[in-house]
This record gives C-alpha cells, sequence and structure tokens, in this order.
C-alpha cells in the first residue's frame, strides 16, 4: 500500500515539475522574442555585438518576426487613406468619363463611402465603426432619419435618367438610393433597406416601405419587426442582411437584377466601396471569362481594395469631388435632392392606429417638420444614442465595451 501511495506521488511531482519546467520554457521563449523585436528595431550600427550574436543564434525567430512585422506594415498601409493630386484627378476622372460615353452598359457598385457626406459613417475608414471598435473607442449616434441623399446619389440617378447608367447595386442599408428617386427596377440593394419591413407568408411576398427605421428590435438572424401582416396577420420582417446570413428576399435585394446588369456590363464603376465583401460574389465580377472579355472596372476608393489589380483605372478620391469632376466632363447638370419630392413619402404605407406606438424611430418629416425638430434638438442640446437594429448594433458594442 505504501509503495502504491509513493509511486503516485512521485507520479504526481514529476508532472508538476515538468509542466513547471514547460512554463519557465515559455517564459524565456518570451522573454527572447521581447528581446529580439527590440534589437530589430535598432538600425544595424546600434547593433552590440552580443545583439548581434543573438540574432545569429535565433535566425528562425528573427524571420518570423521580420514577417510579422512586413504584415503589420502592410495592413497599416492598406488602411491607409490615399488623395490623388488635383491634377492627376482630373486627368482620372477625364478618362472615366470617356469610359462612360463609350460604354454601352455601365453598373455602379455602391458602397457605405458615398453616404458619408450624409453624415452616416463607414466600416472600415479611419472613422469607421469598425476600425473604431476594434480600437476600443465609441461610435458617436447619428440620427439616420434626417440622413439625406449625397451629391453622388443625385448624380447617380441622373446618369441613370440619362440612360448613361443602367443598373445600381448597393450594399447599403440607408434607403438613400430609393430616396434618390432612382427606380426600383434598376436597383439592387444586396443588404437590405432599413425603411422596408415585408410578409414572407404571403405570396408573393408583400412589402411595406416606412418614414423610419423598422429594424429597431431586430439583429443577427432575429427579423421580426414585431408589427403584422394587414392581409395575412403573420409576422413582418426586415430585410437588412447581417454578417453571415444569406439574403433570400426577392426585394429589395433583386439579386437577379444585380447578376443580370454584371453579365450585360462592359463597365462596371465601384464606389467608395472596400470590396472586401462584394468581392466574395463571384455572379458581379465574371471572373468565369477570360481576362480580356470581363468589365472594365474602374474604382473610387480612397483606401486599398482587393480588386485594385484588376481594375482598368484606381482613383484616389471622396465620391462627391469625383462624381461632381464627372458630371462637368460629360457636360450634366447636377441635380439637387429635394425633401419634398422624395418619392419614399408617395410610397411608404401608413401605420395602422394599433401600431402607432410599435416604435420609438424618428420618421422622416418634411421641411417644415424638419425644422421644429431641429429646434427640438438645440433645446436638448444633446444626441440620444441609437437603440438596436441594423446600424445601432455597433454603438451598443462600442457602449458595452467602454
Amino acid at each position: 500500500m505504501d509503495v502504491n501511495t509513493n509511486s503516485g506521488s512521485s507520479v504526481r511531482a514529476e508532472r508538476k515539475q515538468q509542466e513547471k519546467a514547460k512554463i519557465i520554457q515559455r517564459e524565456k521563449q518570451r522573454q527572447t522574442v521581447k528581446t529580439i523585436s527590440k534589437i530589430l528595431q535598432k538600425a544595424e550600427g546600434e547593433r552590440t555585438q552580443e545583439e548581434r550574436a543573438l540574432l545569429q543564434a535565433h535566425q528562425d525567430m528573427v524571420q518570423e518576426l521580420s514577417r510579422r512585422q512586413s504584415r503589420r506594415f502592410l495592413l497599416k498601409r492598406k488602411q491607409e487613406e490615399v488623395f490623388d493630386d488635383a491634377e492627376n484627378l482630373k486627368t482620372k476622372v477625364k478618362q472615366l468619363a470617356e469610359a462612360v460615353q463609350q460604354a454601352k452598359h455601365v453598373v455602379i457598385y455602391t458602397g457605405a463611402g458615398i453616404s458619408t457626406a450624409a453624415s452616416i459613417p463607414d466600416y472600415r475608414g479611419p472613422n469607421g465603426v469598425w476600425t473604431q471598435l476594434q480600437k476600443g473607442r465609441s461610435v458617436s449616434a447619428s440620427d439616420l432619419s434626417r440622413a439625406e441623399p449625397t451629391l453622388t446619389h443625385m448624380c447617380i440617378w441622373m446618369l441613370h435618367k440619362v440612360k448613361m447608367v443602367q443598373h445600381v447595386v448597393s450594399q447599403n442599408c440607408d434607403g438613400l438610393h430609393l430616396r434618390s428617386g432612382l427606380p426600383r427596377h434598376a436597383l439592387s440593394e444586396l443588404h437590405g433597406n432599413m425603411f422596408i419591413e415585408v410578409c414572407d407568408s404571403c405570396s408573393p411576398a408583400r412589402e411595406f416601405i416606412r418614414l423610419f427605421d423598422v429594424t429597431e428590435r431586430t439583429a443577427l438572424h432575429r427579423h421580426g419587426t414585431g408589427r403584422l401582416c394587414p392581409y395575412c396577420r403573420a409576422e413582418l420582417r426586415d430585410t437588412i442582411v447581417h454578417f453571415g446570413e444569406r439574403g433570400t428576399l426577392e426585394q429589395p435585394l433583386n439579386w437577379k437584377g444585380a447578376a443580370e446588369a454584371a453579365q450585360q456590363a462592359d463597365v462596371i464603376v465601384c464606389l467608395g466601396s472596400s470590396l472586401k465583401v462584394l468581392k466574395k460574389y463571384s455572379c458581379l465580377w465574371c471572373m468565369n471569362r477570360p481576362a480580356n472579355k470581363r468589365p472594365r472596372l474602374y474604382i473610387v476608393n480612397l483606401q486599398w481594395t482587393p480588386k485594385d489589380n484588376l481594375a482598368t483605372l484606381k482613383i484616389h478620391g471622396k465620391c462627391d469631388a469625383v462624381m461632381g469632376l464627372l458630371m462637368e466632363e460629360l457636360g450634366l447638370e447636377i441635380p439637387v435632392y429635394n425633401r419634398p419630392q422624395d418619392p419614399i413619402f408617395s410610397l411608404a404605407k401608413p401605420l395602422s392606429p394599433q401600431e402607432q406606438k410599435s416604435h420609438t424611430r424618428k420618421e422622416i418629416a418634411p421641411p417644415s417638420a424638419l425644422e421644429d425638430a431641429s429646434q427640438d434638438a438645440q433645446a436638448l442640446g444633446e444626441a440620444v444614442a441609437v437603440q438596436g437594429g441594423w446600424f445601432g448594433r455597433g454603438y451598443a458594442k462600442a457602449r458595452k465595451k467602454k
């Protein structure tokens, strides 16, 4: 019995010694990595004989740290915003104008960068939602009901009106393309529209356009808005496609229209998109064709995109500035957004009396009501943080982290 007890104790003691040795070894490894990292930050002429010997003795570690440093540097470069100088910008826009004029079928892909001028932050820019969250910073609140179509939105509407652009594929959920006047058949909102809720129990699915953000109660894999279809009494759902989800609704996603437009396109213009999500949609890029038979690609973005090496031309400029110059080159007038004529007012369906209190989001209001709201906001002196919904998720994360 004593022999067995002693044997068990010695095994445990040996195991503890082995664990302790591993911990000591890992700590030594960490210290060595730390020391070598500091040495690599020095210029070669400043390194001592001992430091050179240490680097020589740990060549594998030096190579691995050098690779990591290169990756970090490359990532930092990709996140930097680059601006073309005024002369270069004009030259590039002139080339873009010639391409648009000569093309038979132009398709525009838009991202969050075209809405930053409407005070809606993008995602991956220096002040983007995901960038700020990664840095542990809070994201300031935005009243999305007060956002209006930007100069870029209105230029796209005009280009479609004069038949220079045939289709628009958007990743944005802000509904600003719809509000600019762009017809539904010429628009694919791949990630949904914050103003549209649908009944997918009806066949075909019924759409209900509202004057407020319908996503207050919705989130990833939870799309019920809490309101009911007046026809079948099933719960309505939002149209937002979150990260990790696959969009199945026919409208407003309009995948069929997007895929058909891409197949017919001879020129694709990407505006304000990092393309990190769009690049995954193979049907939008015609990659099954030989390179010389694919649509020519023109990218307008301040940061690197994964499609830069395939682009005929990359323009580093803000979307509004580029589109303003493009309209000038094409000899077209830039239309001004007219709030009273916003199509959403005629398309929106009012809530039933029982559902008037089913949301707390501000509604899009005509100019007179907007002025009153502005005075009320000034009196309060402070913005209220957005809660829930497709955009509020970022705010909630930021506040929780803070």
